[in-house]
């Protein structure tokens, strides 16, 4: 049997087990509309009942020894690895994602679950110091349950970032992955816990629509929800997890800049610029989604980069050698059309692409814009590149900042130049000589303004900060003398 037989989860839930589900949504292959199997929905109801069985399990998985917490996240590594293959023909078949990415992805997972197998017996705690006769300390303790929900575009690492040191730091949690990709954002990572021997009720996979998300949300055993998404939904979940006093972690949109500094090798900066733009189809919260250019470099960058953007094969990548394989579904390549339409009828110009192709949009360059275009102020999640120039470093600055978001930014050319930009404005990421999408598991992930509240995910310091609480613990030899 695969790992991912669908005897196993086609059409079930997994809470305390596979178990039958009311209702269904089908796995569509965005390529083609074939669909691939079935998975599970869960219902409000559904969400608080795991929850409480959720709160029941985590007391004693939190209790479980650091070393056998820590030799679950290695198990679940080796799985990863053993599954590899497996994994990465569903991420290409589901998400629509082209091999390389899907390859990407798959090892993500791999080094998040190695990098997290560390967490049990990494310090959590200090001592401090106290005028009283008697030790004081810190302790972080788990939060308790943590509910994950994650998006439709990188499914598999989006959720797995969350989940891996929630459950390492001994916590439960609620996964709630978007029904488009609920195999590779669910089902995939709770079979791999499930083969790793994770104590059944810790983990609960609860595909479904909004009802389902708020549902884990407001679940009063709930203490921290960790979003990625849209902006909108986020700060409706970061306004409702307030007035219930529950932390929310969100990580959120982005319309990332990409500035090329006078004097920078051309040719080089426009490869960079269109892995950033075309990379996923441009579906990623940290895609380069405005290209800033030198005056003295623009045209030159904008002809490069049309050149290559006109190269790169559309398609479905199941089954052809691609560059950008769908658009997740029907209505967001309208969207994207949409929005390119736009920006031409406002008069840029159209130096690139701009083509639906089945359920594919090319690759697509836009000139002549201006900042008040929505290619430009809007995040497009598609792979769509709109070029402006720039003429002194203070107007490149003002430019990046001049953006709702502030997530990830790169800086391309003359080193000593990009650290002062740099020093200039407000994003969660900078890259110097390299383009906007970066990830690793272990380097801290999250930005400002409306890309969502700040590092929450990679690194041991942000994910002990994000799923557990701290305890104030004092310790006398004898019971203290008190005045009453």
């Amino acid at each position: 049997m695969t790992l991912l037989d669908s005897a196993v989860w086609g059409g079930k839930l997994y809470s305390d087990g596979w178990q039958d589900s009311a209702s269904v949504h089908p796995v569509v292959e965005p390529a083609t509309g074939a669909q691939l199997g079935t998975v599970g929905l869960a219902t409000e109801k559904d969400a608080h009942r795991a929850a409480a069985r959720a709160a029941e399990a985590q007391r004693a998985w939190a209790a479980t020894s650091p070393q056998a917490r820590a030799a679950v996240l290695r198990r679940a590594g080796e799985l990863f690895t053993e599954h590899a293959a497996e994994i990465e023909d569903w991420l290409v078949r589901e998400a629509g994602s082209v091999r390389a990415k899907a390859g990407s992805e798959a090892q993500l997972a791999v080094g998040e679950c190695f990098e997290c197998a560390s967490l049990p017996t990494h310090p959590q705690g200090e001592v401090l110091t106290t005028e009283e006769a008697r030790w004081s300390l810190t302790r972080r303790r788990p939060a308790g349950v943590v509910s994950v929900i994650a998006p439709f575009n990188f499914p598999l690492i989006l959720g797995l970032r969350s989940v891996a040191p929630a459950l390492a730091l001994g916590n439960a949690v609620l996964l709630k992955p978007d029904p488009r990709t609920a195999v590779t954002g669910g089902v995939v990572i709770a079979r791999i816990f499930e083969e790793a021997g994770l104590p059944a009720g810790v983990l609960h996979l609860l595909p479904g629509d909004g009802a389902v998300g708020q549902a884990v949300v407001e679940a009063p055993e709930v203490r921290v929800i960790s979003f990625t998404g849209s902006t909108p939904v986020g700060r409706a979940i970061g306004e409702r997890a307030g007035r219930l006093l529950k932390r929310a972690h969100l990580e959120l949109g982005g319309n990332n800049a990409l500035v090329v500094l006078p004097g920078a090798d051309v040719r080089k900066a426009a490869s960079a610029g269109a892995f950033g733009s075309y990379l996923h189809q441009g579906q990623i919260c940290m895609t380069t989604g405005r290209h800033i250019v030198h005056e003295s470099l623009v045209e030159e960058y904008t002809a490069v980069l049309a050149a290559k953007a006109r190269a790169l094969p559309v398609g479905d990548p199941a089954r052809e050698d691609v560059a950008l394989g769908p658009i997740i579904d029907r209505r967001q390549l309208e969207r994207v059309h949409g929005i390119v339409t736009e920006s031409v009828a406002a008069g840029a110009t159209l130096a690139a692409g701009g083509e639906i192709s089945g359920a594919c949009y090319r690759a697509t360059v836009l000139s002549d814009v201006t900042t008040d275009m929505p290619a430009w102020r809007e995040e497009v999640f598609g792979p769509v590149a709109p070029v402006i120039g720039f003429s002194t470093l203070e107007e490149a600055a003002r430019i990046v900042d001049d953006c709702e978001f502030g997530l990830s930014v790169g800086i391309l050319g003359d080193v000593g130049t990009a650290m002062k930009l740099a020093d200039r404005i407000e994003s969660g990421k900078v890259h110097i000589n390299e383009q906007t999408v970066a990830d690793e598991p272990n380097a801290p992930f999250g930005g400002v303004k409306a890309s969502g509240t700040g590092s929450r995910f990679g690194g041991a310091a942000a994910n002990v900060e994000a799923f557990t609480e701290t305890q104030w613990v004092t310790v006398r030899p004898d019971i203290a003398d008190y005045p009453f």
